[in-house]
């Protein structure tokens, strides 16, 4: 990071999901750094509580708090958000990193498959439900992290929820490029209002990410990342960019890679789409007990 930029967020709230290990922890260190209120978001306490102290130590800024609970179910989401806007009464930066692939199709206890409920589904509530603070502390940004990988997937609005066909990389896809298509919508929708939102690659990152894989797959993943991957301080260079940089300030509705904008894929541009998934994971979250708030 450039000397002249670590100061460059002081004042900003900046809340990351998924921040306990890899490019969130990596993304909620830089922002720290530049001094920014950063509040984590992790499953773990002890890993939660554990990063607090690792951040607040290496940067020297004491504003790095957590906040704990399993994203994959929209009622955990919901205290999260509670927990938050109880405490804070501005957010800048929204980072929506936190996300996984499973090896075998599982549903959570909101009989919800379980990727698309945490890669999706979770960042279209919480950023719903934070939605006035950002618009209340616009300028303001929501960055998605979604994935190369979907580039070669479709939505089958039939099978969002990967009911039939193979599993595995299939619904991990189709949840990157709901990320993306969420991504545009809430762009579209924003407009006018100071709150910006972007999708990003952040590239083939050393992580623990291989973790919830089947052996043989996590085994070759595991092999390519030994010789390719980029560390996590270089995957979260999109995502802290995206967040921080007066160049992108009201830039929205686009997807980056390297700190540059890029194609998406094509299934992504299809502008009917993207309100009819906005529509149908709105009927999702409202089958899990209450109505996500319409914009």
């Amino acid at each position: 990071m450039k000397e002249h930029a670590k100061e460059s967020m002081n004042g900003k709230i900046c809340l990351v999901t998924g921040a306990t290990n890899g490019i969130g922890k990596a993304t909620a260190l830089a922002l720290a750094q530049m001094g920014a209120t950063v509040v984590i978001v992790g499953r773990s306490p002890a890993k939660c509580a554990a990063v607090v102290s690792e951040i607040r130590q290496i940067s020297g800024n004491t504003r790095v708090e957590a906040l704990v609970g399993d994203l994959s179910l929209m009622a955990e989401v919901r205290r999260l958000a509670d927990q938050f806007k109880a405490k804070y009464h501005e957010l800048h930066v929204l980072v929506n990193n936190a996300g996984a692939s499973f090896p075998k199709r599982q549903l959570t206890s909101e009989a919800l498959e379980q990727t698309f409920a945490l890669n999706h589904l979770s960042p279209f509530l919480l950023t719903q439900l934070l939605l006035d603070t950002l618009k209340a502390s616009a300028p303001a940004r929501v960055v998605t992290v979604s994935s190369d990988a979907h580039k070669g997937a479709h939505l089958e609005f039939d099978n969002l929820q990967t009911e039939t066909g193979n599993y595995g990389l299939t619904a991990y896809g189709r949840s990157k490029l709901a990320n993306v298509v969420f991504s545009y919508e809430l762009a579209r929708r924003l407009a006018g209002t100071g709150v910006t939102a972007n999708a990003l690659h952040p590239g083939l990152v050393r992580t623990g990410f291989a973790g919830n894989m089947s052996p043989v797959a996590a085994a070759i993943i595991n092999f390519i990342i030994r010789f390719v991957a980029l560390s996590p301080e270089q995957g979260a260079q999109t995502s802290v960019y995206l967040a921080s940089s007066p160049e992108v300030e009201g830039v929205t509705g686009k997807f980056w890679e390297k700190s540059k904008a890029t194609p998406s894929g094509p299934a992504s541009y299809d502008e009917p789409t993207w309100a009819r998934l906005w529509d149908a994971s709105d009927q999702m979250i409202a089958a899990t007990a209450t109505t996500a708030p319409r914009l």
